[in-house]
Formats: C-alpha cells, sequence, structure tokens
C-alpha cells in the first residue's frame, strides 16, 4: 500500500471509529432512575435492581445506561427531575417510592415507567393489579396496609404504653391514608396517637425528641417512603438514643439496634423492578405485565435492645417472630 493511500486510511478510520462509537452509545437504551432518597443507604436496593435487570440480559455500563436522579429528601424537586428525564427521552422510568411514581406518571404518557409503591389500586396509580393498563406497572409492597398490624406488634412489645406516635412525611401521597388508619387502629386497641411529621432529615431528631415531649411510649414509623428507606439505621439510632421502642419495616432497622421490624420485603420488590424493567427493554408492554406483590411479610424482634429499654417481651411473641437478634 502507497504512503498516501496508508494516510488516507488512518485518516478515515480516526474519522469513522468516533462516529461508529457516538452512534453505538446513542442506541444503548437508557434506564431513568428517579427516587426521593438519597444513595446512602440505598444500595442494597440498588444491587437487587441491577439483578433483576441482569436476568434480562442487560448489565449497567455494558449495553445500557441508568441515570441516577437522587432527590435527597426533597420531594418538591421530583417533578422537575423527572420533567428532566422526559426531556432526555429515556427509555424507561424507574420510580422508586410512591412519590416518585406519581411524579412520573404526571410527565408523561408514552414512556414505560416501572414503580415500587404501595397498593397502586388504592392510590390511583393504575386501574387493576392483573391488568395495570397504560405506561405503568411494578411491584406493590402493600406496607400501607399492615400498618395497624405493626401498631398491634409495638402494641403487644410495650402493653404499658398508653401514648404512640407516628412518624411520617407528610409530602407522601399516603400520608393522610396512614394517618387516617393509624388514628382508627389506635382508638380500637385503646391507645392515643400522636401524629409526628418529619419531611426532611433535619427534621428527624426534632420529632423524635418531640415523641419524648408528649410522654409517647413508642413510635411506628411509617413505610412506603423512599426518604424513609434510605434512613433505617439512623432511625434506630435515634430511638436507641432516645431509649424510645420503634417498630419499622425494614429488616435493617432492626439488625441496627431499633426494637422490632414487621413488613415485605424491599429487596424482592427491586428485584422485580429491575426484571420489568428489562422485559420492557426488550419489547413488552407495561399494561401486560401485572404488578408484583409482596406475599411474605417478616417479624424481626432485637431482644438486645428490648433488655437494654428494660423491656419484657412475651414468649408468645418470640415464638411468632421470624428471626430474634440476641
Amino acid at each position: 500500500m502507497r504512503r498516501r493511500e496508508f494516510i488516507n486510511l488512518i485518516a478515515g478510520s480516526a474519522i469513522t471509529w468516533p462516529l461508529v462509537a457516538r452512534a453505538q452509545q446513542a442506541a444503548r437504551p437508557t434506564i431513568g432512575f428517579l427516587s426521593s432518597a438519597s444513595p446512602t443507604g440505598y444500595a442494597p436496593r440498588v444491587r437487587e435492581f441491577l439483578a433483576g435487570l441482569g436476568e434480562t440480559g442487560y448489565a449497567e455500563g455494558q449495553n445500557v445506561t441508568i441515570e441516577y436522579h437522587w432527590a435527597e429528601g426533597r420531594s418538591d424537586q421530583l417533578a422537575k427531575m423527572a420533567a428532566d428525564l422526559v426531556r432526555r427521552q429515556v427509555t424507561v422510568i424507574a420510580a422508586s417510592g410512591t412519590s416518585a411514581a406519581f411524579a412520573a406518571k404526571a410527565r408523561t404518557t408514552s414512556i414505560p415507567i416501572v414503580f415500587t409503591s404501595g397498593d397502586p389500586v388504592r392510590l390511583g396509580l393504575i386501574a387493576s393489579l392483573s391488568q395495570p393498563g397504560g405506561n405503568l406497572t411494578g411491584a406493590a409492597q402493600m406496607n400501607v396496609e399492615v400498618g395497624p398490624k405493626r401498631l398491634e406488634l409495638l402494641h403487644e412489645l410495650v402493653p404499658t404504653a398508653k401514648v404512640v406516635g407516628l412518624l411520617i412525611n407528610p409530602a407522601n401521597p399516603t400520608a393522610e391514608i396512614q394517618s387516617s388508619e393509624m388514628q382508627a387502629a389506635a382508638a380500637t386497641l385503646g391507645l392515643q396517637l400522636h401524629v409526628l411529621a418529619a419531611g426532611t432529615e433535619r427534621d428527624f431528631d426534632s420529632a423524635f425528641a418531640r415523641s419524648v415531649e408528649l410522654k409517647v411510649g413508642g413510635v411506628v414509623i411509617s413505610s412506603t417512603d423512599a426518604f424513609f428507606a434510605s434512613h433505617s439505621e439512623l432511625f434506630a439510632a435515634l430511638t436507641v438514643r432516645h431509649r424510645l421502642p420503634a417498630i419499622y419495616q425494614t429488616r435493617e432497622f432492626a439488625v441496627a439496634g431499633g426494637l422490632a421490624s414487621y413488613g415485605g420485603s424491599t429487596e424482592v420488590s427491586y428485584h422485580w423492578a429491575g426484571i420489568y424493567a428489562g422485559r420492557i427493554l426488550n419489547g413488552a408492554k407495561p399494561a401486560d405485565l401485572p404488578i408484583q406483590q409482596a406475599t411474605k411479610f417478616e417479624l424481626i424482634v432485637n431482644l438486645k435492645t428490648a433488655r437494654t429499654l428494660g423491656l419484657t417481651i412475651s414468649p408468645s411473641l418470640l415464638a411468632r417472630a421470624d428471626e430474634v437478634i440476641e
């Protein structure tokens, strides 16, 4: 090959390869991951989402791009973040939590949305669990529905407490439902319930301090809030600091020193969300993917924390626990 031809070949390749690379990158599907939480403390859920995605043949950074949008507890930012994902024309939106699901739904009727949330029919996200219709599908944790059960368990754990608290994020779409149902459940049990609001991380310590002022004997921490879910260990630390018996949905809370947890596996829900996102990338329609539901709820009791708080847990309750942390 002559020198001039060789130079022309190299020059042509220098132009062609970047164009090919850009074309390949442009062709790679993009998932927009939207959450009101922060990445800190959310790693197990993201890991399960990626594992589910991997079961359908997709790996982040190899044949799919993931754009993470974390609101860091500022739920008012979700609408703007969802609009940004729509503007970027992502292939799928993975909406983590009820607030994110509503924000995404309000911004697009064409981009598929895979959510994790509470009961999506009851909340008005979709029309049917078996036939969600439209551009939404996902996994339901149904943790709002077992909120009264958590209150019952807290009452068994601390039978002497007549005043209890409900820690809730007022920005969550389920806040009003949870408050009213828990008030009704408290009345049935003969308990007085105080609602404690915490919309940002700065509010957590003051909310727990307020519960002490109100002489609250135990606290139920509300569920289905992605922002709360990323702070399980912080909640546990606060309950220990204020010597306050509390129950929450995630096992991480009990492991970190919280008194007890009761709920479905959030990791399973995120695994299914990853599978569904991958199926949609492979051509499935959200309307044809039935909502996956949590089918098992686990009770975890931290007996060490109970002793620290001076509580005696009944043998019958310990026998019903799926796990007892000594």
